[in-house]
């Protein structure tokens, strides 16, 4: 038996010291397709999870980058004693220099981690309940790496926020709407103004117009758009174009894509006028939060009448008036999220050691992160490095 299958096969029972816990049994998948019955039903409302650990959003990136860059699908499953899911985490395992990580799936394209849970058991989760979900992975796994989970989701608290856990690198700047609140509430008056008089300019284009992508047609011509002019815009920036990455379109194109519901696994916000896309916003929704994933705009003159925090201004109001509460643009503090957030969402790491080996994977793991968060933190670092990155990379 290879061991992918044993893997597969196996149930460990949680430990003995474990009695007080409502876990059970603990089931380790290595194939997606055997996994996706009980995900999908976690994904149900009234289930705890964010928008970024779907089903068809994670496949779809571990079909496309994960097995390209060696990561393997590692899904831990918790269940109690009547064999009800508790928590699925959708963990992918790597092994270098001898050391076997769990990380997350979806790599640098999630901006929120977490796992999915029975709402229930998650606002009564313990540490004893920690402490049966992991010891069973310790044959398996050196080290748990848990990047960027958030503190809450939806008003609960995340369980893995008992876990030893130290803040982010990057921050979240986030947009707290209130329902049926006045549109000056999530954006001033005088910004509106501000975005209106630059409007007026689109506005004198033929066929200008916001809309949701809904059809497939759509989807793929902002896409065949976005492909074409998201590295140049990077290019023009000196930052690495992580859309180049092998497996990367591939595994957008088929989230953007897949259906859910009324729209798609990921959303395309798009600005236009007859014969050119202006600027497109894409990320997930979940009926409570929209989060941003990526967006570019124009290389045309028509950018410097800001079409990006237009077609922001857009969104928002889309999404407030369908009574949504949160939207946040994605991870890092550029200038133009500043202008539409004004909150920041609370977001941890947890480097968690399951063997003797990963009590020193995990201190490296965690003094390189809190050194990254301190340079981020000090602009005059931030910019030396960004420097030194320039002149030598």
């Amino acid at each position: 038996m290879t061991m992918a299958a044993a893997i597969q096969s196996r149930t460990a029972e949680s430990p003995a010291q474990s009695k007080a816990s409502r876990v059970a049994h603990i089931d380790i998948v290595s194939d997606l397709a055997e996994a996706e019955p009980v995900w999908r039903a976690l994904e149900e409302p009234g289930h705890l999870s964010t928008p970024y650990q779907r089903f068809d959003l994670l496949a779809s990136w571990q079909r496309s980058v994960g097995e390209r860059e060696g990561a393997r699908p590692f899904v831990v499953i918790a269940r109690d004693a009547e064999q009800r899911p508790l928590v699925l985490l959708p963990l992918t395992l790597r092994q270098g220099h001898g050391v076997r990580t769990a990380c997350f799936m979806g790599g640098k394209h999630t901006t929120f981690n977490m796992g999915l849970w029975n709402a229930e058991f998650a606002a009564q989760t313990v540490a004893a309940d920690l402490e049966a979900l992991v010891a069973p992975l310790r044959d398996e796994v050196d080290v748990l790496a848990l990047t960027q989970q958030p503190k809450r989701w939806n008003d609960q608290q995340n369980p893995f926020a008992l876990l030893p856990r130290q803040g982010a690198i990057n921050g979240c700047p986030l947009l707290v709407m209130e329902p049926g609140g006045p549109p000056a509430s999530r954006i001033s008056n005088s910004f509106r103004r501000r975005l209106k008089s630059k409007e007026k300019k689109l506005q004198a284009l033929a066929g200008y117009r916001y809309h949701l992508a809904t059809t497939d047609a759509d989807v793929i011509r902002l896409l065949d758009w976005f492909f074409r002019i998201k590295p140049a815009r990077m290019a023009e920036q000196k930052l690495p174009n992580v859309f180049a990455e092998p497996g990367v379109e591939q595994f957008i194109r088929g989230a953007c894509l897949s259906p859910r519901g009324e729209g798609r696994i990921i959303d395309i916000h798009a600005l236009e006028c007859g014969d050119e896309v202006i600027a497109i916003f894409a990320g997930v929704a979940d009926g409570q939060r929209f989060s941003m994933m990526f967006n570019t705009y124009t290389m045309s003159e028509h950018a410097r009448y800001s079409p990006g925090l237009i077609l922001m201004r857009y969104i928002i109001d889309r999404y407030a008036e369908r009574g949504y509460r949160s939207l946040d643009l994605g991870i890092g503090s550029d200038d133009y999220k500043r202008m539409f957030c004004k909150d920041d969402e609370d977001i941890f790491d947890s480097f968690v050691p399951l063997t003797s080996r990963g009590k020193l994977v995990a201190m490296a793991m965690s003094s390189v992160n809190r050194g990254k968060r301190l340079v981020k933190q000090n602009q005059m670092l931030f910019d030396l490095a960004r420097r030194l990155r320039q002149a030598f990379g």
